[in-house]
């Protein structure tokens, strides 16, 4: 294929480095004259392992060029990727000026080049906010070249996963490889460009792709944080860091996987809750600093009030309610931080209809600290529970699906069931 790329810098030089290793012909796109001199001269921008040894073979073989400026070529290109920067702002935004730029010359470029003979497919491979492909790009390219662009172009988002140190490895085997395109449906030039890579792929819509890389890149830095903050507690205890880590990291069923990592329903039960409170005491007690667990309990209460807010959308006042489940877990009568029994208080106080359909949980059984949970939460208990025969017969406005308790229940396909336990 013939292949442009805009921007020649860490992620555009090393992607046209390897892409031309696999035989495709590429030209490199860049405002910096010094830089584009460089490559030319056969000098890498960049210092990464492997890259120079590429580029000198892409050279050799013609298979790498680069210039300033978009060239008559460009009516030849299969695919185009751009790979310029996006600079934080004053507010913390992503400065999307180089975007619009880039993609206002590939609109003037198409303009230029007249009706294509063959199609071209416009990759961003740039980290962008979700929404910036439908909402920057395409207009800007329908404004300048167009209302009929997307005849001849496709737009692709394919966020990149390349770590310094280990760039050309992690292009040739990425932990993944996403594709964003407006029907979420595979993109023929893409398909070629990755044939030789052997790695899961996704092909979903833009958006989705876009926001993968924010995903990632915050759960990293809460892995990092989360990681520092019991280093920092490990030290005020004289405990051995390096020991805790080993064991934590070993454990490949719960801890490093993708357990609790569904969005869905906040936590709670009778050990995460208590756990994260006692280790804020003894981060506190000792001396050690950890905002990040410290903020725990707050983002868990938050997400329980906006739960409610997507459990209760569109209801009226005084509506008919059945919660299945709660339980912090189905065929269980543990209610001790069950965030289910927080929810059904929500529904109450916001004046609904609530009953409850939990077959593990006898009001008159429940003893302990489970009993008073339960009851200082929900006092009238008794009264808002329901046996399986009149969960099914009463018509109720909506069914909060608040655990596996739903599967139980017989519904009749017109049933308006909301699911708080995942996230769709």
């Amino acid at each position: 294929m013939q292949v442009a790329i805009f921007g020649l810098g860490y992620v555009g030089f090393t992607a046209a480095c390897c892409i031309a290793s696999e035989g495709h012909k590429v030209h490199g796109i860049d405002v910096s004259q010094k830089k584009v001199d460089a490559i030319l001269a056969g000098e890498a921008p960049i210092v990464e392992p492997g890259v120079a040894d590429l580029l000198k073979d892409g050279l050799e073989r013609g298979l790498i060029t680069a210039s300033t400026l978009i060239g008559d070529e460009f009516e030849d290109v299969d695919l185009a990727i751009v790979c310029v920067g996006t600079p934080s702002a004053a507010d913390g935004s992503h400065n999307m000026g180089f975007i619009a730029e880039v993609t206002r010359q590939i609109a003037q470029a198409l303009n230029a080049s007249g009706p294509r003979t063959k199609p071209l497919t416009i990759v961003y491979r740039s980290t962008i906010r979700p929404g910036t492909t439908d909402e920057l790009i395409a207009p800007i390219l329908r404004s300048v070249a167009g209302a009929d662009v997307f005849e001849a172009v496709s737009l692709v988002y394919n966020p990149e996963f390349l770590r310094e140190g280990t760039a050309v490895k992690d292009y040739f085997e990425p932990p993944k490889i996403v594709v964003g395109t407006e029907d979420g449906h595979p993109n023929s030039a893409m398909t070629k460009l990755n044939e030789n890579i052997d790695a899961t792929t996704f092909h979903v819509g833009f958006r989705e792709a876009e926001i993968t890389k924010f995903v990632d890149n915050s759960w990293h830095a809460v892995k990092v944080a989360y990681a520092n903050e019991i280093g920092r507690v490990c030290l005020q205890l004289g405990v051995k860091a390096s020991a805790v880590h080993e064991i934590f990291v070993s454990d490949t069923k719960l801890n490093i996987s993708p357990y609790y990592m569904r969005p869905g329903g906040a936590f709670g039960g009778s050990c995460l809750p208590k756990d994260v409170r006692a280790l804020q005491h003894i981060a506190g007690d000792s001396g050690a600093n950890t905002p990040l667990v410290d903020s725990l309990l707050r983002s868990n209460d938050a997400h329980k009030h906006r739960m409610f807010h997507y459990a209760a959308e569109g209801l009226e006042e005084g509506s008919k309610v059945l919660m299945a489940g709660l339980a912090f877990k189905a065929d269980t009568d543990d209610l001790r931080e069950s965030p289910n029994v927080d929810l059904a208080r929500k529904f109450l106080e916001a004046g609904f209809d609530l009953k409850i359909f939990d077959p593990a949980i006898d009001a008159a059984k429940l003893v302990g600290a489970n009993l008073g949970y339960a009851f200082a939460q929900l006092p009238t208990l008794e009264r808002l529970l329901v046996s399986k025969e009149t969960a099914e017969a009463t018509k109720f406005s909506r069914v909060i699906a608040a655990n596996a308790t739903a599967k139980q229940l017989n519904l009749s396909a017109s049933t308006d069931v909301r699911d708080v336990g995942s996230i769709p």
